[in-house]
């Protein structure tokens, strides 16, 4: 980048964010120079807000900013039933739906061999800690239908059925408004696998 110094270096900052590329970047360090001060520093104290308050929840390892987080303190939700999910941003979406009323537990993150990251790296231990203290029924495993997701749902499957406790699977299949002739293979045989009567 030819300019200030200190426009470049906001610039190679927010590259680090995920889905930003060198020209993403460019334009949003031109549009934050362009705006008050203000509103660079409340950006900036937000981020720092983020960092200083944000913590993990010591139940469901979800994040929160007090612990336990408001879901895993909820005396209206049910604690039998525990979904897991990959990152805390599965959980709002979940919560987004407002289907689900049982609890959360969140594994930062899904089996990636190739990555290097094994069962150590997630947060496993916390949930099978929760599972033999009693109580849990079933165990709704939530990751997302791609090698990674399934890997892992398969991993969790095998170290709670010993348990006694039911593991079930998310259903996976076409979404609304969806055409039958744009869906691939994959999601048409998982729609006709997990039908259910009407």
């Amino acid at each position: 980048m030819i300019g200030p110094k200190s426009l470049d270096n906001l610039a190679q900052e927010l590259l680090r964010l995920p889905g930003v590329g060198p020209k993403t970047a460019q334009r949003l360090a031109f549009h934050l120079l362009k705006r008050p001060k203000a509103e660079a520093e409340a950006l900036a104290q937000a981020i720092v807000n983020l960092k200083e308050k944000v913590i993990h929840c010591s139940v469901c390892c979800g994040i929160t900013e007090q612990d336990p987080c408001p879901i895993c303190r909820n005396p209206e939700r049910n604690p039998a039933l525990i979904c897991v999910v990959e990152e805390p941003n599965d959980l709002f979406a979940l919560e987004k739906s407002g289907e689900f009323r049982g609890k959360y537990h969140v594994l930062m993150g899904v089996l990636s061999p190739l990555d290097g990251i094994g069962p150590q790296d997630l947060r496993i231990d916390p949930l099978l800690t929760r599972l033999r203290s009693g109580g849990v029924e079933e165990v709704i495993i939530a990751t997302n239908p791609n090698m990674e997701g399934e890997a892992t749902a398969l991993y969790l499957a095998k170290l709670i059925k010993p348990l006694g406790i039911k593991v079930t699977r998310i259903a996976r299949g076409l979404p609304m408004g969806g055409d039958l002739e744009y869906a691939d293979e994959v999601t048409l045989a998982k729609s006709l696998q997990g039908r259910r009567e009407i």
